[in-house]
Formats: structure tokens, sequence, C-alpha cells
């Protein structure tokens, strides 16, 4: 009796687990079937949403990026200096023919603005066939005269060229202008006492000397003095003031701040001496008190006659 009871106890419990390992068996399956339904779906999305990409891509380069309508037949340059629009066109590296719309406009700004006479470029585009260059230009108001060993073992001179915030200029070449060159762009003060390693075209020199020097040329063209004398040269190379030089003769020493009073007072000690019929041989502004001047008889003093003013350059656009 026992044994029959006990003998009847392994049987249900070899039911028992074969139902455990059957329900095991299901589940693991149902997991498997979950898990690739899962991955078929997210394949299929992935691959549904490249799909589109691609037809999305190819309708775009067939309609705008690789469309002939949209080619360019016309760059329209305009510029407040004196570069040849056609060179402009070059620098730029644009072709007509490209596509307005597959154009880089960033790469077409950069080109430009690593020209150093460009200050600063603004691009549009114009439908259907139009782009149009904005070019703002570094407009030269003093030169550096750097002596340098040529080809043949001589010493010539090689100039550059500074704006008025110091930035360092390399002259245009006379086929790149506009138009030929005039009597102002050949009579640049010369700034002297600069440290040659600073000449770098493109770069800003941050020398306080040289900083007071552009603005001196800067403020002295709508000066008192303006027309009555010349800037002929500048000497940056002493500490804290401008050693000026005349085209009449003068020398004039500036401290490097407030010019605009040191100007009027240039003015006062001119019209003094004119008054006296001498002229000024040198002149110490940058002392405050009891300037020390030297007048000298004008007859004794001779000088060529000043040159009308020169104004900034008026900002007309060349197209």
């Amino acid at each position: 009796m026992w044994f029959n009871r006990k003998a009847k106890n392994k049987r249900n419990n070899r039911g028992h687990v074969l139902d455990v390992k059957l329900h095991s068996d299901q589940v693991r399956a149902s997991r498997v079937r979950l898990a690739a339904l899962a991955c078929g779906t997210l394949f299929g999305t992935l691959f549904g949403l490249y799909l589109l990409w691609r037809i999305g891509a190819w309708t775009l380069d067939r309609l705008v990026y690789e469309n002939p309508a949209f080619a360019i037949r016309q760059i329209e340059v305009r510029t407040d200096g004196v570069i040849a629009p056609e060179q402009l066109r070059r620098w730029a590296g644009v072709k007509p023919g490209d596509n307005l719309f597959a154009l880089d406009l960033a790469d077409v700004k950069r080109n430009l603005e690593l020209v150093p006479l460009v200050a600063s470029v603004s691009i549009e585009r114009i439908l259907p066939h139009t782009l149009r260059l904005d070019v703002s230009e570094r407009e030269p108001i003093a030169q550096i005269n750097v002596p340098r060993r040529n080809d043949h073992g001589g010493i010539e001179p090689v100039v550059f060229q500074l704006d008025p915030e110091g930035c360092v200029l390399v002259p245009l070449d006379p086929r790149q202008r506009a138009a030929p060159a005039g009597q102002f762009d050949d009579a640049l003060p010369v700034v002297t006492g600069v440290n040659s390693q600073e000449l770098q075209p493109g770069r800003r020199i941050e020398s306080p000397q040289v900083q007071a020097a552009m603005r001196l040329i800067t403020e002295f063209a709508c000066s008192p003095m303006a027309g009555l004398v010349d800037l002929h040269r500048i000497h940056v190379g002493a500490p804290g003031v401008l050693i000026v030089t005349t085209e009449q003769g003068s020398e004039v020493t500036f401290g490097l701040r407030d010019l605009e009073r040191q100007l009027r007072r240039w003015r006062q000690i001119h019209d003094l001496s004119q008054q006296q019929r001498k002229a000024i041989a040198s002149l110490d502004l940058a002392v405050t008190n009891n300037i020390p001047a030297r007048l000298v008889e004008a007859s004794l003093f001779p000088g060529p006659p000043a040159k009308a003013p020169k104004n900034l350059r008026t900002r007309k656009k060349h197209v």
C-alpha cells in the first residue's frame, strides 16, 4: 500500500516537471518571436527612413542643386573701394554656370576675406540667376618702406601699407584696380621705427605708437591744420611720443593722447608764426605747458605749398 502511494506521487511529480518544461519552452519561443518582430520592425523603419532620405536627396539634387534653372549667369559686385570687380570675382572663386543653391556662401566669403585689402563681405542669392557680392575694402592711409635684398644682391624698398586700424596691407597691383592710382595714393605719410617682424599682411599692429599714428593721420584730415601743411613722415620708434616731419620741413612732436587738442594748439602757434612772418622749425606739443617751439624766418625756410586735404574714401559703389 505504501509502495503504491509513493509510486503514484513519483508519477505526479514527473508530470509536473514536464508541464513546467513545456511552459518554459513556450515562453522562450514567445520571447524569440517578439524579439524577431521588434528587430524586423526596427530594421523596416530604419530602411524606410533611409529610403525616404535617399529619395528626398535625389529629388532635391534634381530639382534644386543640379537644376540648370538655377545656374549663375550674373555675378554682381558692389565695392566701396578701388579693386576691380573682375578681380573680386576671381578671388571669390565663383564661375558662371555654378548652381546658385549648391554654392557654399561661407566658403566664398572666406575666400574674399582672406585677401588683406578686403575688410568684410556680404553675399546674397538673387533668384533665379544672380549672385551679389557686397565688399568693404580697407583704405590705406600710411605706408612703411622696408629695405630688403633683391635677387641681384642689391637693396630695394619693399612697401607695406596701413589702414586706419593699423592693419598691414600689400599695395594693390595697378592691373587689379578699377581706376588708375591718384596723387594721394602716391603721397601717403611714411611711418618709420616699426618692428619689421610685425609686418604681416592682414594682421593688425598693436603697438601704441602705431595706433596713435593712425589716429593722428585720420584726425589730421579734418583738423584746422589740414590744407596748411602735409604730413610726410611719422616716427614711432621713440617711447611715448610721435615725431612728425612735414613736407614743409617742420618737425612736430606729439603725445599719444588727446591728439585733437594738440592739433588745435599747432594751428594757434602756426597762425602766430605767420603773423610774425616766421615758420615753425620745431614744435613739441607733447609738453602741456610752456610748449617748446623754434621759429625761423619764413624766407629762410621755404617749402612746397600744401596739397588739398585728403578725405577718407567716399563710399561709392562700383558695379
